[in-house]
């Protein structure tokens, strides 16, 4: 949906900055030798038509808007809760474009890097099969990662992941008891929620690319991310539709990092850095 914003903002870019040209170069030259050619009998001065007044007053604000979207921060707003207890429905996020590359607005090419995606790294990425909707999970894996989750156990390169069991309270939509533990991944820790006496049976919703390169059990999967992609999950381990079900992020689909919470209009305490 951010992508079709993008293209709203270029074009009303594109049509405001041509208005604003036309009148400094045409317009406003017709207008000029009109009110010089007339005479104080003449009557009221030929004014500036409405319609390029608005057009000169916003093409200053949108190209500030497009550029600092393109290139600086996005706002985002969480849809659901696949990221809890990270992150809730209803916080308006920040995500830092900068930080992976730049990129040429609209159409996505990279023309400079800068960092890579790391393991912990929240991210907002365009969904790998329609390229429609925005998604925002962590990097679990990075190319070339094996990674292995098998009865809610996360391994990455045959080293299992150290998770402390901090609360556990009773989910009132669901009446499931819910789990929070304290991750640690690359000497960084996050929580992560987890329910309960629930399995979920991971089964791929199709055959996505570089789909050999999982292999489904009844347990879990074991993955080994190819070149170029990562493998991302939600804190929400029981509840998030991820990597494990629909595959691996290109590259050239994250959106960038995100890194604070602005607002949530529900619980003002929720604005902060993110972890």
């Amino acid at each position: 949906m951010s992508r079709y914003f993008s293209i709203i903002l270029f074009f009303l870019l594109v049509l405001t900055g041509f208005i604003y040209l036309l009148d400094i170069f045409i317009f406003s030259a017709k207008r000029k030798k009109i009110n010089d050619s007339l005479s104080i009998v003449d009557g009221v001065c030929k004014k500036t038509p409405l319609w390029i007044e608005f057009s000169i007053a916003l093409f200053p604000i949108i190209l500030i808007v497009f550029l600092l979207r393109s290139f600086c921060l996005e706002p985002f707003r969480i849809p659901s809760g696949s990221m809890l207890p990270t992150l809730r429905s209803g916080d308006f996020i920040f995500v830092n474009k900068f930080i992976y590359g730049i990129k040429i607005p609209i159409i996505d090419y990279k023309i400079v890097s800068v960092f890579d995606p790391s393991r912990g790294d929240i991210i907002v990425f365009r969904d790998p099969w329609l390229h429609k909707l925005d998604y925002i999970k962590r990097v679990v894996g990075v190319p070339g990662d094996k990674i292995d989750y098998h009865n809610k156990k996360l391994t990455i390169n045959d080293k299992e992941i150290v998770s402390l069991m901090e609360a556990s309270y009773c989910d009132q939509g669901t009446n499931l008891l819910i789990s929070t533990y304290k991750e640690f991944i690359s000497e960084k820790y996050h929580y992560i929620a987890l329910q309960d006496n629930v399995f979920n049976l991971l089964k791929p919703s199709w055959y996505y690319p570089y789909y050999h390169n999982c292999n489904y059990d009844n347990n879990g999967l074991t993955c080994v991310v190819p070149a170029g992609h990562y493998f991302v999950m939600g804190d929400n381990r029981d509840n998030s539709f991820d990597s494990r079900y629909w595959g691996f992020v290109p590259e050239e689909n994250i959106v960038g990092k995100a890194f604070f919470i602005w607002m949530n209009f529900k619980n003002i305490t929720r604005i902060g850095l993110l972890k």
